[in-house]
């Protein structure tokens, strides 16, 4: 091995170890656990059902979502679940739209037709801060799901649940929780 490629290979050992170095220092400008924004006389929450009143109704969208926001607030915060009216943080949701629009077209044959579809799903959230004087927050997620239009709504719902389901928890606890 020639001394350049031993050189470049010292180099790249150095540069690799000063990366790991600075990833495991936690350096606070990359950090985005921002889970401390919870005051310390917090410590309940109760996450009521997610209602489903859009025109169109995903059956299971409702309680997997609700589950699962529990889930990641149980596991990923110092709240703890409870199902009375005393909870310090009170969340409740509707999903208030789920709709279906083409959003890509091919041309075949001269003719137009959809390729691509868009499941859009919309969800308003209040958080009620029974500790504060303050009036509750109001706050819509918006996410959107594509899939294929040889494929009906039923079909695109069953290998988009759980991505659905995902992406809008994790919006949700972000808007709570790391003030997005």
């Amino acid at each position: 091995m020639s001394l350049r490629n031993k050189n470049i290979g010292l180099f790249l050992l150095v540069l690799a170890l000063a990366c790991a170095g600075f990833m495991q220092s936690g350096c606070g400008v990359y950090r985005f656990n921002d889970i401390g924004t919870i005051p310390d006389s917090v410590k309940t929450v109760r996450v009521n059902f997610i209602e489903n009143r859009a025109p169109y109704v995903n059956p299971q969208l409702s309680p997997n979502l609700t589950d699962r926001l529990k889930q990641k607030i149980i596991n990923q915060t110092r709240l703890t679940q409870t199902n009375s009216d005393n909870a310090h943080y009170d969340l409740k949701g509707t999903i208030t739209d789920y709709s279906v629009s083409t959003t890509g077209v091919t041309t075949v044959n001269g003719r137009s037709q959809p390729s691509l579809n868009r499941l859009t799903v919309t969800v308003q959230m209040t958080l009620t801060n029974q500790l504060s004087n303050q009036p509750p927050q109001d706050f819509t997620v918006t996410r959107s799901f594509d899939f294929g239009a040889n494929q009906t709504i039923q079909q695109a719902e069953s290998t988009l649940l759980d991505d659905m389901v995902r992406n809008l928890t994790d919006e949700i606890f972000n808007h709570i929780f790391s003030n997005w």
